[in-house]
């Protein structure tokens, strides 16, 4: 058994519409804490790491997802002390089949053939031990040549998922996501089971259905991995050339072309499984009171019943309502029936349309070097709460429309002005001029704090004239 080496891959890409206004596009739902203390892009790469425990020689984790989500994958890895082999950048969104590609590409680059463990970034598991037998039995026979997909028991008629058909072990149809009646009919007759995109193979047999089914995706693919560029941790494939890869879901490609033809199988997953595509599912996995009501945050929930209320910034209380869901953020508040959230996504479409920033960004922006969050803003002014991480520093920068002051509430800044560099301590202040290149540094081993008022005739985030920068930005 220990010679199977295992390469887990996480799919973190996503637009953040299924769960808004707590997910958005520049921090979807991944990388969100529902439940627990760890995000749901955290709590999938712990569970792969499970299976280290099973004498399976494991390698560092793979990750496929978006450039603009690079170093919200760094961070939240490096909390729970999961160092990546690679994170592999897609610079623009081709569906699950090319972003598993990338990875198999990437891991038979030494010359290795290790078994793909591939899982999305965004589901929850209630037994964690199951889920690591599962996961188990499923590596061993992919180890022999198998392409297996794990298949999620159903405890109920689901119409939002699509369905394994099984005969014994083996895989013997997909079939799309069904109506009521179909899926009531599933579940009576027993054998099907929902697809929860989760599958093991061994990353040359992947690139071989591949080959047999969608080559060009494989050719594609292909020429872009050739391309590729490297930056520590971050691979990038040629730009124009993934641009050029037919976008398609690993399903349609590969799986559903399987049945009859290639040696697929399905290993059954009764772990308390769910893919938290909506509100509705949020609901049900939380931890409810008598009356059916699950709470998040600063709530009152009073004669109501079977409600979700997530507060983040301040007292949300709803009273005598039924089945809803009510999310306040600072920006923005939802309020739906449960049965009509899958429609949120609506909502984040009228919003792009209307090129709103609600749509891509909280009111708290998560940057490389920390965050910012806009507190208040006027016509000319715009006021921040401005955090840096121990070590870190914004970019040498210049603005066109704006000056700033800065005022220290924690920790120590290191400001640069020109050509001037000054220590601020606690209570400390400076100014910055428009105009004058700058630079705010944290060379403290704590967080730093800073409030800062922006004055000027424009203030968008796009007045940024960028010489130097850590993170490649400039």
């Amino acid at each position: 058994m220990n010679d199977i080496q295992v390469q887990p891959v996480i799919m973190a890409g996503g637009s953040g519409t299924r769960l808004w206004p707590l997910s958005r596009a520049g921090f979807p739902k991944q990388f969100l804490v529902l439940s627990g203390h760890t995000s749901l892009f955290q709590q999938a790469a712990a569970r792969l790491h499970g299976l280290a425990g099973l004498g399976f020689e494991l390698r560092p984790t793979l990750v496929v997802g978006n450039e603009g989500h690079r170093f919200l994958v760094l961070d939240q890895l490096r909390e729970i002390s999961n160092e990546p082999a690679a994170v592999l950048l897609e610079p623009v969104g081709r569906n699950t089949a090319p972003a598993v590609t990338l990875a198999a590409l990437q891991a038979v680059d030494s010359g290795a053939d290790p078994v793909l463990v591939v899982t999305p970034a965004d589901q929850t598991v209630t037994d964690d031990a199951a889920f690591t037998a599962a996961l188990a039995r499923a590596v061993r026979a992919a180890a022999e040549g198998a392409i297996v997909i794990l298949g999620v028991t159903p405890d109920r008629p689901e119409t939002g998922y699509g369905y394994i058909r099984a005969e014994g072990p083996r895989v013997a149809q997909f079939v799309e996501k069904p109506s009521l009646a179909t899926a009531e009919q599933y579940l009576a007759s027993g054998g099907y089971y929902w697809n929860a995109g989760m599958f093991v193979l061994r990353a040359s047999a992947w690139l071989a259905a591949l080959e047999r089914f969608r080559p060009d995706i494989l050719l594609a693919c292909r020429a872009a991995w050739a391309a590729r560029s490297s930056d520590a941790s971050f691979v990038r494939p040629g730009k124009a050339e993934f641009a050029a890869v037919p976008g398609e879901s690993v399903d349609y490609a590969v799986m559903e072309q399987c049945p009859g033809v290639l040696d697929i199988r399905m290993e059954p997953l009764a772990a308390g499984w769910n893919d938290l595509g909506a509100w509705e599912a949020v609901w049900q996995v939380a931890p409810k009171d008598a009356h059916g009501n699950a709470s998040t945050g600063d709530a009152i929930v009073n004669d109501s019943h079977n409600t979700l209320v997530h507060a983040t910034s301040r007292l949300v209380s709803v009273v005598g309502v039924d089945d809803l869901v009510v999310v306040e953020t600072p920006d923005a508040v939802l309020v739906a029936r449960r049965e009509k959230s899958q429609d949120v996504k609506d909502i984040v479409a009228q919003l792009g349309r209307e090129q709103r920033g609600e749509q891509v960004l909280h009111r708290l922006v998560h940057r490389p070097w920390g965050w910012y969050d806009s507190i208040d803003q006027g016509p000319r002014h715009q006021v921040k709460r401005i955090m840096v991480k121990p070590g870190a520093s914004l970019s040498l920068q210049m603005h066109h429309h704006r000056a700033e002051h800065w005022i220290v509430v924690k920790g120590t800044a290191e400001v640069t002005v020109g050509e001037q560099v000054i220590l601020l301590a606690e209570n400390q202040s400076t100014y910055i001029p428009l105009g004058s290149r700058h630079r705010l540094r944290n060379p403290g081993k704590v967080p730093l704090e800073i409030i800062e008022v922006q004055s000027g005739s424009y203030l968008g985030e796009d007045d940024i004239v960028r010489f130097e920068d850590t993170y490649g930005r400039s």
